[in-house]
């Protein structure tokens, strides 16, 4: 109960600290915003595989692409409401996660790091085929237009996408939190730590690996459809091997195995750059090497186990009277 109470309220603080910016942020702050939020939902879906399923993924770039495409080319081509695609992206990710996933995790450690690299390297390639042009755009990519508020609402754009983002962002957690804390996610975890105990158990190890993958997936498909609406473009190139590698720096370090971790390797991918870069022009990326290797050895097990040691002496959790 006492951890439910913890959870519970780390959320409802983390939710009411998201929405403040709405009220106070300029246009560029809120679209930096809502890409954490974006990110936080794709990181999410590898914190699924990999943290709590014990699957090493390099490849979820590959995801967050084909959500991003799915939603620009239903918008472009086709006048779907953006908000209607993201159930149509969710099922398409979904869908494509679990054909990879049937083979693929099959394999285990480097390999499925390996295989799964791959993937990230070749969907990029792929939405450039001549054979996709007249639906991708090819190198030149597509760009849609930004959602107007509905009904009216007397708000920027900026503001309603920051909004919207952020709505669709709390269903996903909430969704990942109820999943990761019942029958299945104790079946993830058991097959994580002892898969011999697991299988021995009953438990379909191969099934549940698939279906976790798919799961995972469709978490990064919606992730890149929401990006794809705060961008308002997507190009190939946009979904190359790096983003992969960044998903994976904010999964490690937000933590694994937890459901808050995700918000802070999101804030981690998205604002470090930018301070690195303010801090020296002439070498960022040693900048950035520095602040991250400083944060692993301040946080091994990631922002989240700060958080965990934390939770004690927050106010929910004080002993009154």
């Amino acid at each position: 109960m006492k951890n439910t109470m913890s959870r519970t309220g780390i959320i409802i603080s983390c939710i009411l600290m998201a929405a403040v910016p709405y009220f106070f942020a300029s246009g560029y702050q809120l679209f930096q915003l809502t890409l954490v939020v974006t990110y936080a939902v794709a990181i999410l879906g590898l914190n699924l595989v990999t943290g709590y399923n014990g699957q090493v993924s390099l490849g979820h770039g590959a995801f967050y692409a084909v959500g991003a495409y799915t939603t620009a080319i239903l918008m472009d081509k086709f006048n779907v409401p953006y908000w209607a695609t993201l159930p149509i992206s969710a099922a398409v990710c979904a869908g494509f996660g679990f054909l990879i996933g049937l083979p693929a995790l099959r394999l285990g450690g480097l390999y499925l790091a390996l295989t799964t690299f791959a993937l990230a390297v070749a969907v990029p390639q792929l939405l450039k085929y001549r054979l996709f042009e007249d639906y991708t755009g090819g190198v030149q990519g597509i760009v849609i237009l930004k959602p107007d508020p509905p009904f009216g609402l007397p708000m920027t754009g900026d503001q309603w996408v920051f909004l919207f983002t952020l709505l669709v962002g709390i269903v996903c957690f909430v969704l990942s939190a109820n999943l990761v804390k019942g029958r299945i996610g104790r079946a993830m975890m058991a097959i994580r730590d002892q898969p011999l105990a697991a299988e021995a158990m009953g438990i379909d190890i191969a099934m549940l690996k698939t279906r976790t993958f798919a799961v995972s997936a469709l978490m990064t498909g919606i992730a890149g459809s929401l990006g794809a609406i705060a961008v308002q473009f997507v190009a190939p190139d946009a979904f190359g091997v790096p983003l992969s590698l960044t998903f994976f720096v904010g999964f490690v370090v937000g933590g694994g195995a937890s459901i808050v971790g995700p918000i802070f390797g999101a804030i981690f991918v998205e604002f470090i750059p930018n301070i690195a870069d303010e801090i020296s022009k002439a070498a960022p990326g040693a900048v950035y090497g520095v602040l991250l290797i400083a944060l692993m050895f301040l946080a091994p097990g990631g922002c989240a186990s700060l958080v965990r040691k934390a939770a004690p002496y927050m106010p929910w959790n004080r002993k009154t009277g």
